[in-house]
């Protein structure tokens, strides 16, 4: 049975070096499912069945056979708030359909590398399987390690997002009449999933002098770089740009967070390949080198504040940068995350991106922060412009890279970027090459 990943698999210290497999690991293929805004209640579209279909795509992108790949890395959480309702019948009809997992709701509202094995026989050389908890950002980290070490030479990574009928972040815990642990003191009642960055971002306004108001061109941006997105869900579904009117005009779910400073919850799965560098050179797709990952752990804190939020994004930027051996002037660009739009201008800060310090963010998005411009910010469109995945970031710095990211294409050359998330305060995070040295 695969397990998490231990914790040396993570680079977590500062000043840790260049990492020992710095452009020894590549990124080759690319796979994505259909998009959905929530699960439809059938077999051939439940998150299982969708991720079979990122996998292979994934495969054959990469040009490669399924009996080339040895390796499996991928979450075994498909949400993080579209729980099954408890109490609820589980769809026996669909879940009869395949092969069983290890839990009854595997392919359902979860998925394990057993699942996935005993659904597709073609995967008959995988040899090492891992987890990576939590969003793709960590099995991408994990998947890196495995290689770089000679645990596995060709892996398939994967991270599927399950959505299903009702209101996210209204069952499992938030279910209950009570609330348990630490969570008593960030959870007070009422609270909603942004509540603690809308704090955050208070802190922010009121120490640097903005507005919420100047978060409007990040959003036009995001929104507009998503609609070039193919795979994405609003370029599939609700290809409609937002505008500096709609952002500034929209409801407050939490002030300061609005409508637009929110992700929306889909149902889909995403899949790449990694190999090393050796093989990488005779496969379909340009490689795309990963020259450092890093991991950055929360701060201790009852609530994770602004003072937290710079403290950790500092330590980020510098790891990342260090561990790769460049400077923040040698990124074409970032994909970092903004599941709430504010995450994203800790993020560039940290890195120092388009030589911004402290406070200067929304001063960056006032100017042209656009694909044709010199530094792109997020030219993914992220989940903002995609649906609610923590994948575009990824997807796009390899396509961006690899110079198939059609529409998205930025005008300068891309080079080197720098993907990863989720929080500021802690996620996982990796910087991308053209070249491995």
């Amino acid at each position: 049975m695969a397990e998490n990943a231990p914790a040396d698999f993570y680079r977590t210290q500062e000043n840790p070096g260049l990492w020992e497999h710095r452009g020894k690991v590549a990124a080759v293929g690319i796979g994505h499912s259909p998009t959905a805004r929530r699960w439809d209640g059938q077999a051939s579209t439940s998150i299982g069945a969708w991720a079979m279909v990122a996998i292979r795509n994934a495969i054959e992108d990469a040009g490669i056979s399924p009996s080339d790949v040895d390796g499996l890395v991928l979450d075994r959480s498909t949400t993080t708030g579209a729980w099954w309702p408890e109490g609820d019948p589980l769809p026996e009809d669909v879940i009869s359909q395949f092969q069983p997992g290890i839990e009854p709701f595997d392919g359902i509202a979860a998925l394990s590398s057993e699942w996935i094995l005993n659904n597709m026989p073609e995967l008959d050389n995988v040899s090492f399987s891992m987890y990576g908890p939590g969003c793709m950002s960590n099995v991408i980290c994990v998947a890196a390690e495995a290689i770089g070490r000679g645990l596995a030479n060709t892996v398939v990574l994967l991270k599927a997002w399950h959505n299903f009928p009702g209101r996210y972040y209204q069952g499992g815990a938030n279910a209950r009449p009570l609330v348990e642990g630490p969570a008593v003191w960030r959870n007070p009642w009422g609270v909603s999933a942004a509540t603690g960055d809308g704090w955050t971002f208070q802190e922010y306004m009121a120490k640097y002098g903005k507005t919420h108001d100047m978060m409007a061109p990040f959003i036009v941006e995001e929104k507009k770089n998503g609609l070039m997105f193919p795979e994405g869900f609003f370029a599939q579904h609700r290809p409609d740009e937002v505008t500096v009117e709609d952002y500034v005009n929209a409801r407050w779910i939490v002030e300061p967070m609005n409508l637009f400073d929110h992700d929306m919850p889909i149902h889909v799965a995403v899949a790449y390949v990694f190999t090393t560098a050796e093989r990488a050179a005779d496969m379909a797709q340009t490689p795309v080198y990963i020259l450092n990952h890093g991991t950055t752990r929360p701060k201790f804190g009852l609530t994770q504040g602004l003072d937290n939020a710079e403290a950790s994004t500092d330590s980020t930027g510098r790891k990342m940068l260090d561990g790769a051996g460049i400077t923040s002037d040698d990124l074409s660009f970032e994909n970092m995350y903004e599941g709430f739009t504010t995450f994203h201008n800790y993020f560039i800060e940290g890195l120092g991106f388009a030589g911004i310090q402290r406070g200067e963010a929304l001063d960056l998005y006032a100017g042209d922060i656009s694909i044709t411009s010199d530094k792109p910010v997020s030219p993914s469109g992220g989940n903002q412009g995609g649906g609610r995945t923590r994948i575009w970031m990824h997807t796009d710095t390899i396509q961006q890279i690899q110079g198939r990211a059609g529409d998205r294409q930025i005008r300068v050359p891309a080079e080197i970027g720098i993907s990863g998330g989720p929080m500021p305060q802690g996620g996982d995070f990796t910087i991308w090459s053209s070249t491995p040295d």
